[in-house]
């Protein structure tokens, strides 16, 4: 059957299946955001940071998440707040503490105060202090914060829009293509992105880490010996202590026909503080592994960003980016050449321009094709090519990802082929028509 593509303008252990996602809990912050306050992150929004071009981040922190432990955090100390046990035992999950934080726009107090949302509210400390607290369509804080535009479900969205559940012999497991799986250890992030393609299930407790659910998925790529690639993804696998994660690479290690581990991760955006030395140290033991990171918009690539991203690549991990094409976030050849760039300074190459799965919910988020198209198009040639991302659609229906090119090939004439180079001058190739 046709699929018709729908376009729009702390650390867990393995657990029983009865155990909830681990509770937050909270400092004091002030009631409300004062006039002062204000002026401390209007003042900040307006200084030069790294994402106005500078070649690398200067500082161990940005200037604006230094402004915001001074106001909500001002009693905690440097080792709690970069101690990444801390940040998702103190992550923002209510309604309350967030309005403590940000001024919530008429659409956001809608959804909090509502019910039904597709994924309960989550956001790291860190990750709160790089959003802006007066202007709700500050492209991160769009990615996390929710909105009314979630409850409203377009007719070709689904749930599943990619079929995963269809194509998961064992829970937790998806076997979509020949030669690879994708294991979710984990249902639970420490910060939730609205824009999820699998809100349906991150967040409410639809896959728990239990020893037993996983032992399962491993049996079963070991008894398929075509598979060479697994990637472990959720949720986030990070959110794992370092003796659970260490336990799952050295199951799969075992298994001989199996080449490639991959970690699928957005940590070193939302939780930087995560990747540590002993973490690398376990990390190095199972080469050849790679990791996919999700970032999505430069206000990202902060000196913790960059810190982590480095410590990662000194570990010999090959580093590749995935990010999302957002509208209104990231939708423009500025903003993606910007995130780009910063990516390849940070050693981690641009893999994937993924256009936004139609996900219920997600109307709001999606682009049309033909922007990203435009925007590779404003990519290539006036970047490294190391920082073009192949652009991708994930077919509806569990039909994998397919390449979508602007068209540099235009025509044949006799034994020439005609190209479009990126300042659209047309060259001639040669190709005479060879006999078989």
């Amino acid at each position: 059957m046709q699929q018709q593509l729908c376009l729009g303008s702390p650390a867990i252990s393995f657990v029983d299946d009865q155990d909830e996602e681990p509770p937050g809990t909270w400092v004091s912050v002030p009631g409300e955001i004062h006039t002062s306050i204000l002026k401390i992150f209007q003042r900040i929004s307006r200084s030069k940071n790294i994402s106005d071009g500078e070649s690398r981040p200067i500082g161990r922190t940005s200037p604006q998440t230094r402004a915001f432990r001074r106001v909500f955090f001002p009693e905690i100390s440097n080792n709690e707040w970069n101690d990444w046990h801390w940040q998702i035992r103190n992550r923002i999950h209510t309604h309350v503490r967030l309005n403590r934080i940000l001024r919530l726009s008429g659409e956001e107090r809608q959804a909090l105060a509502g019910t039904g949302r597709k994924m309960p509210l989550g956001i790291t400390p860190y990750y709160v202090s790089l959003l802006s607290p007066f202007d709700s369509n500050h492209p991160l804080r769009r990615t996390v914060v929710p909105t009314v535009h979630e409850f409203f479900k377009m007719p070709c969205e689904a749930d599943d829009p990619l079929g995963e559940e269809s194509m998961s012999p064992v829970p937790g497991l998806v076997h979509r293509y020949p030669d690879r799986v994708l294991l979710l250890v984990t249902d639970f992030c420490s910060t939730y992105c609205r824009y999820c393609t699998r809100s349906r299930m991150v967040g409410h407790n639809a896959i728990f880490p239990s020893k037993s659910r996983i032992e399962k998925a491993v049996e079963y790529i070991r008894q398929t010996p075509q598979v060479r690639d697994v990637i472990l993804s959720g949720g986030d696998p990070l959110t794992l202590s370092e003796d659970r994660l260490e336990w799952i690479l050295k199951e799969l290690r075992q298994i001989r026909h199996l080449e490639i581990i991959r970690i699928g991760t957005k940590m070193p955006a939302v939780l930087p503080q995560r990747i540590t030395p002993k973490l690398t140290k376990m990390l190095r033991k199972y080469h050849p592994l790679w990791m996919s990171l999700h970032f999505v918009h430069p206000e990202e690539c902060t000196p913790e960003a960059y810190r982590a991203c480095g410590m990662l690549a000194d570990a010999g991990i090959p580093l590749g980016a995935q990010t999302v094409l957002l509208k209104g976030i990231n939708d423009s050849v500025p903003i993606m050449k910007d995130l780009v760039q910063h990516l390849l300074r940070m050693r981690v190459r641009p893999y994937y321009l993924y256009q936004c799965d139609p996900i219920s919910g997600s109307g709001h988020f999606r682009t049309s094709v033909k922007t990203g198209m435009e925007i590779i198009k404003g990519l290539r040639g006036f970047t490294s090519g190391y920082a073009v991302p192949t652009y991708v659609i994930d077919a509806p229906g569990g039909g994998g990802k397919v390449p979508v090119m602007p068209g540099y090939v235009v025509g044949q004439q006799r034994d020439e082929l005609i190209l479009k180079n990126y300042e659209d001058k047309v060259y001639r190739y040669p190709e005479p028509q060879l006999q078989n």
